[in-house]
């Protein structure tokens, strides 16, 4: 055993190096022409195939979708060029005010009940979430100069109102739906003597962890099943991977605040909605939404 190891280590030692590895740096992603989005068309004709051999009847509605999807994604391609040549505060302002209203009112159109004034309410909760959750990001934690940089603010901000719409759908819904269910003992329990808040507690508290449970999931999971967006298409554009992660972490710890605040905010304002001073519900506000 003794002369093996003293021959595999004078053999190890009289073995030339590894030649070294050359390493690319990777100047940018490889550019797409118009034939190579053609090609990638296949692969929406294929889910159209299945459409038509299971007899699903969504070709149709799979056909609109891929041309929106195609007119949508060039028409902000060609709005984010110009945006990103700004270097005025206002106008960049205004394109992110635009992108708020927008959420918010995607937002109160998902759940299955609702109530008048819910728009505003939904909207003025992603216009304080949104803003300072992306003034932090950009300000303290990336340090753009300056904070409102739109290559920086406008994707971040995207990010922010996609997931936060969401939590504030999903917590508007929980609600509400609690609300209506639970009626008769929330009223019982103000009939004996529980302030609103004590009788509205756990319905607030269930809306806001329900409209947390979409980022808490996507965190769990996170590099493990699936890599997110962000980070993957700063990959491709030739960006260290571990960069990438940095920006990524700070990306989900973003999503999560703003979830958070959205949720609560919008909790909050709905109780105090459909709550009155005198400790009363006024259940007779909510109304179902038709189906679409």
């Amino acid at each position: 055993m003794t002369a093996a190891t003293s021959f595999i280590a004078r053999a190890l030692l009289a073995a030339p190096p590894p030649p070294a590895l050359e390493t690319t740096t990777a100047i940018g992603p490889i550019p797409l022409s118009a034939w190579d989005l053609a090609l990638a068309t296949v692969l929406v004709l294929l889910a159209g195939l299945i459409s038509v051999s299971l007899r699903l009847r969504l070709e149709r509605r799979l056909a609109v979708a891929s041309v929106r999807t195609v007119v949508q994604l060039l028409l902000v391609g060609y709005i984010l060029r110009f945006v990103f040549e700004l270097d005025r505060l206002l106008p960049i302002l205004g394109v992110a005010l635009v992108m708020t209203l927008f959420a918010g009112r995607a937002a109160v159109q998902r759940p299955s009940r609702t109530f008048k004034g819910a728009t505003w309410r939904a909207c003025l909760t992603l216009v304080l979430t949104g803003f300072v959750t992306v003034f932090l990001v950009t300000e303290v934690i990336i340090g753009a100069d300056p904070w409102y940089q739109p290559q920086y603010l406008i994707p971040l901000l995207g990010m922010i109102l996609g997931n936060a719409l969401t939590g504030i759908s999903l917590s508007i819904d929980s609600l509400l739906e609690s609300l209506t269910v639970r009626r008769a003992e929330i009223e019982m329990h103000l009939a004996h003597g529980a302030t609103r808040w004590e009788a509205a507690r756990d319905a607030v508290a269930e809306a806001v962890r329900r409209g947390l449970i979409p980022i808490v999931n996507a965190m769990m999971v996170v590099g493990i099943v699936s890599l997110p967006g962000m980070m993957t298409g700063q990959i491709l554009s030739g960006t260290d991977p571990l960069e990438a992660v940095k920006y990524q972490i700070v990306v989900m710890f973003m999503i999560a605040a703003a979830a958070a605040l959205g949720s609560i905010g919008t909790a909050l304002l709905v109780y105090q909605r459909l709550f009155t001073a005198r400790h009363q519900l006024r259940s007779g506000l909510i109304r179902k939404v038709s189906s679409r």
